[in-house]
C-alpha cells in the first residue's frame, strides 16, 4: 500500500467522524487551552500506522530517522518526537473507531484464536510499573507469560471480523468473552482444544453458531462430517495471521510507556493488517461453501 492511498482512507474516515467526536466530548471543568495543533488527526493516525508497514522495529527510530528525515515533503507541520508522543495518545479513540469501520464480515467459515502480548519479560514482572493492576500472568502452550491476551475471529478470507482484549489469566474459553467476541458471528467457528465446553458450546449453539473443535485423548470420539475435519485443519489460517500480527505488524514489545500508547500500537498494527492487499486465506468452489451448511454430526 502506498503512503498516499493510506492517507486517503484516514482522512476521509476522519472528516466524517473528528467534528461529531469533539462535539460529544465532556467538559472536565478545568480551565484548558485548546489551540488547535499544527498537525491534523488524519496525519497523526497515518503516521502511526505507517509505522507498522514501514519495517522499522523502534518508533523511536522510526519517527526521528525517517519520518524527520525522509516525510518532510508528505507531512510539512512535522512537530518533536516528544510532541508527537503527546498527539499519539489523543488519537487511541478514533483509532478504534477506524478499525471498527474496517472490520470484515463474518462468513458461513469462521475461525477464533488468542495470542499472548508480552508486556516484560518473566524476571522483571515484580518491577514492571506501566501495566500494574492490569496485567497478569497466564498461561500458554509457549508457557507462563506476563501480559495480556488478543482474542481474534477472522473469516476464511484472513480478514478480522472481530476482537477482545483481555488480562493474561482470562481463559480461551470463558463464556462471557465468547459470548461478546461473537455477537455478530453466525454459522461455523472452527477452534482449538482451549475452546472445549460443553456450556459454551450449548450458549454459541442458541446465537445460530456451531463451536467445532478437536477432542482430546481422554474424552469420546463424536461424529464429524468429513469437510469439517478437514476445515479444522485449515485453522492454522488464524495462527499465521497472529505470527504476521506479532512479526511483522510488531503489535507486541516490551517498551511501552504507558497503556494508552500500547493500545494506539495495538490498533495501528492491527488496521496496518486489514489494509493490507495480500492476507492468508481459503479459496474454495460454491459446492465446497455449501458443505459449510450442513449441520453437525453428534454420536
Amino acid at each position: 500500500m502506498e503512503l498516499v492511498t493510506l492517507f486517503y482512507i484516514v482522512d476521509e474516515f476522519c472528516v466524517s467522524f473528528e467534528p461529531e467526536w469533539r462535539a460529544r466530548q465532556l467538559a472536565s471543568g478545568e480551565r484548558k487551552r485548546n489551540r488547535r495543533s499544527t498537525m491534523t488527526l488524519s496525519e497523526v493516525m497515518t503516521i502511526c500506522i505507517w509505522f507498522h508497514i514501514s519495517g522499522y522495529r523502534q518508533f523511536k527510530q522510526y519517527y526521528q530517522e525517517h519520518v524527520s528525515v525522509h516525510m518532510r515533503d508528505d507531512f510539512p507541520n512535522l512537530v518533536s518526537y516528544n510532541r508527537f508522543l503527546a498527539l499519539m495518545s489523543e488519537a487511541s479513540l478514533p483509532l478504534l473507531a477506524l478499525m471498527t469501520s474496517l472490520l470484515g464480515e463474518a462468513t458461513l467459515a469462521n475461525f477464533v484464536d488468542s495470542t499472548t502480548l508480552d508486556v516484560c519479560d518473566n524476571k522483571r514482572i515484580w518491577k514492571h510499573r506501566v501495566f500494574k493492576g492490569i496485567a497478569t500472568r497466564g498461561k500458554s502452550s509457549m508457557g507462563w507469560f506476563f501480559g495480556l491476551k488478543l482474542h481474534l475471529t477472522v473469516n476464511e478470507r484472513g480478514e478480522i471480523t472481530s476482537f477482545l482484549l483481555s488480562p493474561g489469566n482470562v481463559s480461551d474459553g470463558n463464556q462471557d468473552l465468547m459470548l461478546k467476541l461473537t455477537e455478530k458471528l453466525t454459522g461455523k467457528l472452527y477452534a482449538d482444544k482451549g475452546y472445549i465446553s460443553h456450556a459454551l458450546f450449548l450458549s454459541l449453539l442458541r446465537k445460530g453458531i456451531t463451536l467445532i473443535t478437536g477432542i482430546r485423548r481422554n474424552m469420546k470420539n463424536c461424529l464429524m462430517s468429513l469437510w469439517d475435519k478437514l476445515m479444522l485443519r485449515k485453522r492454522s489460517i488464524i495462527e499465521t495471521i497472529n505470527d504476521q500480527l506479532k512479526n511483522t505488524q510488531q503489535i507486541e514489545h516490551s517498551r511501552h510507556r504507558s497503556p494508552r500508547n500500547f493500545i494506539v500500537n495495538l490498533l495501528s498494527g492491527l488496521i496496518a493488517y486489514q489494509l493490507q492487499p495480500k492476507k492468508p486465506c481459503i479459496h474454495y468452489t460454491k459446492k465446497e461453501q455449501g458443505l459449510l451448511t450442513q449441520p453437525l454430526l453428534v454420536a
